[in-house]
This record gives C-alpha cells, structure tokens and sequence, in this order.
C-alpha cells in the first residue's frame, strides 16, 4: 500500500465511529473517497442489487440510505438503468485500499 493509499485509508477511517459514519462529507474530495470506500466494501463487482439490498446495506453504516445511495449513482459508483429497477457497482475506476471498517456480517 503506498503513501498516499495509506493517507486516504485514514481519512475515510476518521469518518467512522464504532463502524458507524459520523456525516457525509460536505468537501466533494472527503465525499468521493468515502463513496468510493463504500462501493468497494459493500457492493460486489458484476452483481445485480435491488433497491433494498441497496439500502440494506448503506444502512449498515449510516441512517441516511438515500442520500448515500444518490451520492454513489451521482458519482458514477453505482450504476441504474433508467427504470430503477436495480443496480450494481460501476465497473471503472480503481480499486480501493483494503481497510475494513465494519464489521464483515453476511447481507440477507
């Protein structure tokens, strides 16, 4: 991991309380590394979710799904089609550092 995966790692690890996050971030930067953390952490590559599994799983970490839900289509980490049938993480970008900051319990 290199310095600057480190630094981020941190920065995103500031945002949690006891696995919780405290606030979304209002700095566009502070909001795309922790959107960016959630989709890689939550959301499985090539896997299709309903709108549910979705939110069940953004409330793991914060009351506010659908903020976080909106936040991470906006940014173009999750994908919808038009209907808002399902989603599934998007498959660009780079893969974010490895750091868990939850407790790993299995979806439902």
């Amino acid at each position: 991991m290199s310095d600057t995966d480190t630094r981020q790692a941190r920065q995103v690890a500031a945002l949690f309380s006891h696995g919780r996050l405290t606030a979304i971030p209002r700095k566009p930067a502070r909001r795309e590394q922790l959107l960016e953390h959630l989709a890689h952490t939550l959301f499985e590559r090539d896997r299709v979710y309903t709108e549910r599994e979705v939110n069940d799983a953004l409330l793991t970490v914060h009351e506010d799904c659908s903020a976080l839900r909106r936040h991470l289509v906006v940014a173009g980490l999750l994908e919808r089609p038009r209907d808002g049938s399902s989603y599934r993480r998007a498959s660009g970008g780079r893969e974010a550092p490895a750091a868990p900051l939850r407790d790993p319990s299995p979806r439902a």
